[in-house]
């Protein structure tokens, strides 16, 4: 069992790298993949921890793709520190989610929900600040009942205190992953809010745009859906791939590894993921 999909206090997850790491022990997967979003700032941690604890880490990291419906979110696999094309993209998507924090947080003052900045990188530990630690703050100041209730009220896309983010069209991050050595998987196709033939003809552009896999087995996806992704994936010479998108406390319904208790993701989609990466210089 395997889990490629998890976040950590480096983007919007509630525990560190290495505790997302001892988390995939605990559930008995022989590999995690770390990846957060629009960051590789954890990936250091969660190494060294795997190499103490015998499990393989997969290094990776979660992009928000322009999109027409829905969300897209493309996760890019086997991806180093070292500067790289989606390296250096990664550092603009960054400052560009400063940016973004700082314009949220008057928005919320706007509707007179008085929090800071601070306040909120402190939620965060000082790094990685995305919106669950923005709900996390309001339900301190009693201003949201829970994490799902701050979305829904204030945080999700199309509600009033929500900032739209900066998003790179998806074939140029596939190929900006490529170019670093890595492997582009589209997270939740679900979330893009096509159906039949509509999501088959937008998973064939992105197939024929280099993505090379399709996370079928997520965890807050039911048996049929994993079923029907994972053939479709199939259809299309996609991997079919997996994770819990696992987020801590903010996502408290999925665990590492088992998701809501029936994820299991087989080793195989990452053998077969492996088979995908280019050959760099």
């Amino acid at each position: 069992m395997i889990d490629l999909h998890t976040h950590s206090t480096c983007s919007d997850g509630s525990e560190s790298p290495a505790s997302v790491v001892e988390h995939a022990v605990a559930s008995g997967c022989s590999a995690v993949a770390l990846t957060d979003h629009d960051n590789l700032d954890g990936l250091a941690e969660a190494r060294a921890r795997a190499l103490e604890l015998g499990i393989r880490l997969v290094q990776g990291c979660e992009v928000s793709c322009s999109t027409q419906t829905g969300t897209m979110h493309m996760l890019c696999y086997f991806i180093e520190e070292e500067d790289g094309p989606l390296q250096q993209e990664l550092a603009a998507l960054q400052r560009d989610r400063e940016r973004r924090n700082a314009v949220m947080v008057e928005r919320l003052a706007d509707l007179g929900l008085a929090i800071t900045y601070d306040e909120v990188l402190a939620e965060a530990g000082g790094r990685g600040v995305g919106r669950p630690h923005f709900a996390a703050v309001l339900m301190r100041h009693g201003l949201a009942s829970s994490v799902n209730d701050a979305f829904e009220r204030y945080l999700a896309k199309g509600r009033p205190g929500y900032v739209p983010k900066t998003r790179v069209e998806a074939p140029e991050i596939i190929e900006l992953c490529r170019r670093s050595g890595g492997c582009a998987v589209l997270a939740h196709p679900l979330s893009l809010e096509l159906e039949g033939d509509d999501l088959r003809r937008r998973l064939a552009e992105l197939a024929s745009a280099g993505l090379a896999g399709l996370e079928c087995h997520y965890g807050r996806y039911g048996p049929d859906e994993r079923h029907r992704l994972a053939d479709l994936a199939v259809d299309l010479g996609l991997v079919a791939t997996g994770g819990s998108d696992y987020h801590g406390s903010y996502k408290p319904d999925l665990e590492v590894g088992t998701g809501r208790g029936d994820l299991e993701v087989p080793e195989s989609a990452l053998l077969e993921l492996e088979e995908r990466r280019p050959h760099t210089s």
